[in-house]
């Protein structure tokens, strides 16, 4: 009887002391759970793992649509510099080069810089080819901007100074246009833009009718005409 009684009291008292050391730990418990409520939480890579653990995500409320991705500029993007031609050497007065192997078809596009005398052509961001060019005197200037090409004419004579203009590209209504010429130290246009024969050739075969062409002064566009420039020797 001593012995049951005893028992009980031991099972008594051990309860009464586990509870005792749980009303005590309970402001530890409650401490700890807010320490790591206000601990940040840190990315798991989860490594090789073929399958990650399935993620919640909390709706999106109608009223606060998600702002939709930027769309990523196309490859073919015609603005899009993909390629420069390197010019070796002097780049003078009739000189040209022409390089299109292994470039794709796509939107042509023709830079001119009056200030540094050089013409560029581009197809898919791509530089096919640059030339040296005339431009327009003091009393004839080469307007700056950009212009479609609106007339192409492989013979053309113009109406104003009754003067053959091969391979006549036009971008204004006024005459002014890119044309073959003979294009030499010295020599300038009424306002057009002349290059090489063999270059018109191959521009007037890449440009349709509504081929941009941007002439600015100084302003490179990102293309190399200034680092040609620097290369030509043009003050001769």
């Amino acid at each position: 009887m001593h012995r049951w009684m005893l028992r009980i009291g031991l099972s008594l008292g051990g309860l009464a002391a586990l509870a005792i050391l749980l009303v005590s730990l309970a402001p530890v418990g409650t401490a700890v759970a807010e320490t790591l409520r206000a601990a940040p939480r840190l990315p798991v890579d989860f490594g090789a793992f073929t399958q990650s653990p399935p993620v919640t995500k909390a709706p999106t409320p109608a009223s606060a649509p998600a702002p939709a991705a930027s769309p990523a500029p196309a490859a073919s993007d015609p603005m899009t510099l993909k390629r420069v031609l390197v010019v070796d050497g002097p780049f003078r007065h009739g000189d040209y080069v022409w390089d299109e192997d292994g470039v794709p078809d796509g939107e042509v596009i023709i830079t001119v810089d009056i200030k540094a005398q050089t013409i560029a052509v581009f197809r898919a961001g791509y530089q096919i080819g640059a030339a040296v060019i005339l431009y327009g005197a003091d009393d004839y200037p080469t307007p700056i901007g950009t212009f479609p090409i609106t007339q192409k004419k492989v013979h053309h004579i113009s109406n104003l100074y009754n003067a053959p203009m091969p391979y006549m590209m036009r971008l204004t209504n006024d005459g002014v246009a890119i044309h073959a010429s003979e294009v030499e130290w010295g020599n300038a246009t009424h306002g057009c833009i002349g290059v090489p024969l063999a270059f018109a050739k191959l521009v007037f075969a890449q440009a349709k009718l509504g081929t941009k062409v941007i002439i600015t002064s100084g302003k490179m566009m990102a293309v190399p005409q200034g680092a040609q420039m620097a290369q030509a020797g043009l003050t001769r």
